[in-house]
């Protein structure tokens, strides 16, 4: 028997030689996925295989943790926002409630009658116009306060408007006609910057109109106006389709050219609109107006000029007329008041048609 010990085959020495697989990479991995901190994880010449596991376990518990914090973090800025906008909405619904109390109590305020003699307001001031403050239905709901109400020594329509819907302007003229003609009190309407068009139509049927020697009276007369595109769709090839049941239905159509015919029959229209216009003005000022043609021509005056015409009877103002009739100044402004939430909308509706350059008058023609 031979003591030397046996000799191991070379292909032996290089696999004992060769390390773990997974400790050999260890390092590797984790500076791949933390290289910041290869400190860590890098093994040391005299580090064994558990050593080296232990520290790729460490590597990834500490990228998962990175990786949970990261989602943490995402998660209380999605509660933010969500915070944010639930209070956006709780505001906007406290403001909706607060401004529809405000309303029922200033309609609550306004419901209580005066107990001394007073003049009666009733505002007509802007775009007389189905949607806008000045509308029919406001001002006759005003009307019908300032009548109904015993110390009301007087109905005063305070006017300050350019016109507008020959509908509304002829709805509150039969309903001051038709609370004139009961005799209970006068009607006066008192015209500020300006009472044109459907305005002076509302003036009209007052028992009388006041005015300053510089407001604007007048402009009794009805228009339409308008576009035609039908040169400039062509110029860039632009082909309009219409279908209509009924030939004339698209008579105005603006990217058609206008022909004598319609032309002729939309004069009639208006020149319709303007006898019932003159009808009721002369209706309502009697033989105060002068026989100049020149009235009924659409042209506006000064307050001045305007009483000479007969379009106004006296120049006055509200405190001289409260003074006047009550021996100082005292009036009560039966307006009924607009919703603030409906007044913010109809004032950024109306903002953006005026930047629009669009009308928002439903009816194509205008006092």
């Amino acid at each position: 028997m031979s003591d030397e010990t046996p000799k191991k085959p070379a292909g032996d020495e290089s696999e004992a030689g060769k390390c773990d697989p997974w400790t050999q990479n260890a390092s590797v991995a984790s500076d791949k996925v933390n290289p910041e901190n290869v400190s860590t994880t890098a093994g040391n010449p005299g580090d064994d295989a558990a050593t080296l596991v232990e520290r790729q376990r460490l590597a990834q518990m500490e990228m998962m943790d990175r990786w949970i914090g990261g989602v943490l973090t995402e998660q209380r800025r999605s509660r933010r926002w969500k915070l944010f906008f639930r209070f956006i909405l709780v505001a906007i619904v406290l403001a909706f409630l607060s401004l529809s109390a405000y309303s029922v109590f200033q309609a609550g305020m306004g419901s209580a009658m005066p107990t001394q003699p007073h003049l009666g307001i009733v505002e007509v001031k802007g775009v007389i116009s189905r949607d806008s403050p000045a509308n029919a239905e406001r001002v006759i709901r005003g009307l019908n306060r300032a009548w109904s109400s015993d110390n009301t020594r007087a109905v005063v329509v305070h006017i300050d408007s350019p016109g507008g819907s020959p509908v509304q302007s002829q709805r509150v003229f039969a309903e001051i006609m038709r609370l004139r003609e009961s005799g209970d009190k006068p009607i006066i309407a008192l015209i500020e910057d300006i009472g044109a068009s459907g305005a002076y139509y509302i003036a009209a049927a007052a028992d009388e109109i006041a005015a300053s020697p510089v407001s604007l009276v007048g402009s009794i007369g009805v228009i339409y106006s308008g576009f035609g595109f039908n040169e400039a769709i062509d110029s860039i090839g632009i082909e309009r389709r219409v279908v209509t049941a009924g030939e004339n239905k698209a008579f105005l159509d603006p990217f058609k050219p206008l022909d004598d015919e319609t032309v002729a029959f939309w004069q009639a229209v208006l020149d319709s609109t303007h006898q019932q216009f003159i009808d009721d003005v002369r209706a309502g000022r009697g033989e105060r107006l002068s026989d100049e043609e020149e009235i009924f021509s659409g042209l506006i005056w000064s307050g001045e000029q305007a009483m000479e015409l007969g379009l106004v009877d006296r120049l006055d103002s509200l405190e001289s007329l409260s003074r006047d009739y009550l021996g100082e100044v005292r009036w009560e402004n039966y307006t009924p008041s607009l919703d603030p939430f409906d007044r913010l909308t109809r004032r950024f509706t109306q903002t953006a048609a005026q930047v629009l350059g669009i009308s928002t008058s439903p009816s194509p023609i205008a006092y």
